[in-house]
């Protein structure tokens, strides 16, 4: 049996789970009041960290679920994701609408990555 390591846990969930080699991110999400813009920012800022954590970087993200609570705001997340994601290496990826935890939470990015 492989061993599971995990990452910032607390008593609902853990931010990073590593299991055979792969990371697995919870929902990200960015700081109540900002922008899509600003939020889609906080969040993949908040995913390098996390994957450099647990030896990853987003290089190596396999694939990537994109909630936001607004379809209009797709252009809007995607300006900042097209100069974040590394040419050459972008992950399989969904884009949805769904109603976030709070209306606060405007993306929440769920990211799967292979270690380094």
């Amino acid at each position: 049996m492989s061993d599971i390591t995990r990452l910032e846990s607390g008593p609902r969930m853990s931010q990073a789970v590593i299991h055979n080699g792969l990371v697995y991110l919870a929902g990200q999400v960015g700081n109540p009041g900002e922008s899509v813009t600003d939020q889609t920012r906080t969040v993949l800022s908040e995913i390098d960290r996390l994957l450099a954590a647990a030896g990853s970087d987003k290089t190596r993200i396999l694939s990537a679920q994109i909630w936001l609570a607004d379809m209009a705001t797709f252009a809007e997340m995607n300006a900042v994701w097209d100069d974040w994601a590394p040419a050459g290496a972008t992950p399989a990826r969904a884009t949805g609408e769904s109603k976030l935890a709070t209306p606060d939470y405007k993306v929440e990015i769920i990211v799967v990555a292979a270690q380094a």
